[in-house]
């Protein structure tokens, strides 16, 4: 049972950063890595009281962990052993509520823009390099 006082330091929300929860993410559903233990009303109340946000509905997902082989020696029988599981929470917010877990913040844009602008400076550099040696 959960109470108001559930440590969010035992129960880790770790995001999940890939293609298909960016693609989660226009319809307002975010992907967390939880312990197994973590219910689906612990994961809400963790995300309220983490982001302050409103959840309206929370889904869960065990994945079983991939066989793995290993050896134990250059003339030993490989061993199988298994990946450890996750369970992923699929949270879903409610209208106008948003999570800025994986956005950039502005300061890297203003970095890529002054890397770009260098970088087409050398380009322009050498090409008059280029145009002065044709030319000789």
């Amino acid at each position: 049972m959960a109470d108001d006082k559930t440590n969010i330091k035992l129960h880790i929300l770790e995001p999940r950063a890939t293609e298909k929860t960016y693609l989660e993410q226009t319809k307002r559903t975010y992907v967390f890595i939880v312990k197994r233990s973590t219910s689906k009303q612990e994961v809400a109340k963790m995300v309220e009281k983490e982001f302050n946000v409103k959840v309206t509905d929370v889904r869960t997902l065990v994945r079983d962990g991939k066989k793995t082989k290993f050896s134990k020696g250059k003339h030993a029988y490989p061993g199988i052993t298994h990946r450890q599981d996750r369970k992923f929470a699929y949270v879903t917010l409610a209208e106008g509520n948003s999570i800025r877990v994986f956005d950039e913040p502005e300061k890297e844009d203003n970095k890529t823009s002054a890397k770009e602008a260098k970088k087409a400076e050398k380009a322009a550099k050498k090409a008059d390099k280029n145009a002065g040696k044709e030319n000789k």
